[in-house]
């Protein structure tokens, strides 16, 4: 790595109108176990009224730790963590969204684990941490969970990638500082963009089950319609990536049929097994749906 002191972490954190919770992030930032590396946090406020400058100017008065505010006027996530890695000054760069809290050893375990699996890249997992109550169909259909693996698992399916948690060594974007692609700026799906690329070029991803980050589920993420939209723009993003003829587009068109054939009877079954299911066919229905050239959700607003 570059340069002749301890390697440099550059924590960045793309932010939209969520001052309370980027507050909350930057305070678990702050308090961060540290062990043969320094590390610095960017900013990238991606509103153009700079609703985070404020909690951000407060921290920089009062915390050690250095923290870089930027403002990405022009709203999309591509750009916003572009800008972020534009202004990234670490050997190594690792993202967390404004409405995660990392715990105190996630970025040590992280960089231990790119020392040790000798990777270009490391993700953790992003645990739910529901606000109030959740619904009981929610928790037992795990909608908000993720997929985790063992330590040291090489990732190979972009599926199961996304930047919410990740450490990657800068030198793999080869000097490419607009490596996320504007075309997924309002709708999402840019994380697994840029994986697929990296994947296809070699690049070595491996997952620390340590590195944990705790995500904040709001109520208005406990709804059933937030997960039917968030699936048909899944399809919507996928159908982007996928030829129309192509072995998956015959895969989601069997899934669609099955789908809507068992839904009913999931119905009686468990209210969270037919939610699980209905989120599913969502996902194929919308990509297939895209390939016709019908986008039921074109932006990601929620």
């Amino acid at each position: 790595m570059a340069g002749s002191g301890p390697p440099h972490i550059a924590v960045c954190i793309p932010t939209y109108r969520r001052p309370g919770l980027l507050g909350r992030c930057l305070e678990a930032l702050a308090g961060q176990e540290t062990d043969g590396f320094a590390y610095s946090v960017v900013v990238v406020d991606n509103d153009s009224e700079h609703s985070a400058a404020e909690t951000v100017h407060d921290w920089q008065r009062q915390s050690a730790v250095e923290v870089h505010y930027l403002v990405e006027p022009v709203r999309s996530i591509s750009l916003a963590r572009n800008r972020a890695i534009a202004n990234a000054k670490g050997d190594l760069i690792a993202f967390i969204d404004d409405d995660e809290s990392p715990e105190s050893a996630w970025l040590l375990n992280l960089f231990r684990a790119y020392k040790e699996f000798l990777a270009d890249g490391v993700l953790g997992p992003v645990i739910p941490s529901y606000q109030g109550k959740p619904p009981l169909w929610l928790v037992k259909s795990r909608l908000c969970v993720r997929r985790s693996f063992r330590t040291g698992t090489v990732l190979a399916n972009p599926k199961y990638m996304r930047t919410g948690n990740m450490l990657f060594d800068r030198r793999i974007l080869d000097g490419d500082q607009a490596p996320f692609d504007p075309r997924y700026g309002l709708t999402g799906g840019e994380d697994s963009d840029f994986f697929g690329r990296m994947l296809k070029q070699g690049r070595i991803f491996v997952w620390c089950e340590e590195a944990r980050v705790h995500e904040d589920v709001p109520p208005e993420r406990q709804r059933r319609g937030y997960h039917i939209r968030r699936a048909l723009i899944r399809g919507v993003n996928n159908a982007d990536r996928e030829p129309f003829l192509s072995v998956g587009t015959v895969k989601s068109t069997v899934a669609v049929v099955v789908y809507t054939a068992v839904l009913p009877i999931l119905l009686f079954v468990g209210h969270h097994l037919f939610m699980k299911y209905l989120v599913k066919k969502c996902d194929h229905l919308g990509k297939i749906l895209a390939h016709f050239g019908v986008k039921l959700i074109r932006e990601r607003t929620f």
